[in-house]
């Protein structure tokens, strides 16, 4: 079981509230989030409640601010824990088109630029068949972030994407 606390400041100050589940509404607790401390476990940040908006996803250690986290603001707003990224393999098929058509790619490492990789910018769909994967819209880890569990990904917007730009992507790994 994980757990996380969440400050209203920065540098681990203000108010506080420890999560140790997930929890689809935060606002309750504090108007804004500056700094984290996941104490243990690996999490998704949701900058709106219900699990929507821009994604974070954050492992164990210190945040003294929203930008150690690559967050686009200070809102915080739901949270949920990753479970059932222990294993010893990832695998991940990303597909050109949707409904996992097209050319497809798959892989099962870190891939810092999809384009130098497989000579492609979007992907529409995918399926994880083993691990958890964290999407990035842009090449090394930048931009905004996608967490994707085992499961089918029909079309982009299911993984919470605007666009089908995808950059890179990584395995997560809990430590």
């Amino acid at each position: 079981m994980g757990k996380v606390v969440f400050f209203e400041d920065k540098n681990f100050q203000g108010r506080k509230h420890e999560c140790s589940t997930d929890c689809a509404d935060l606002r309750s607790y504090f108007s804004h989030c500056n700094s984290i401390k996941v104490e243990s476990g690996c999490w998704v940040l949701y900058e709106l409640p219900n699990y929507t908006g821009h994604q974070y996803i954050v492992n164990a250690g210190e945040y003294p601010d929203h930008q150690q986290w690559m967050g686009f603001n200070d809102s915080v707003s739901s949270c949920r824990s990753i479970k059932n990224v222990y294993g010893k393999s990832w695998k991940v098929k990303f597909y050109e088109k949707q409904d996992f058509g097209g050319q497809a790619a798959e892989c099962g490492e870190d891939c810092p630029s999809i384009y130098e990789a497989f000579k492609l910018r979007e992907f529409h769909s995918c399926v994880v068949t083993d691990g958890a994967w964290v999407l990035y819209e842009q090449p090394n880890y930048k931009g905004h972030q996608y967490f994707l569990e085992r499961g089918e990904y029909p079309n982009y917007t299911d993984w919470g994407a605007t666009s089908p730009a995808v950059g890179s992507f990584r395995m997560i790994k809990q430590f």
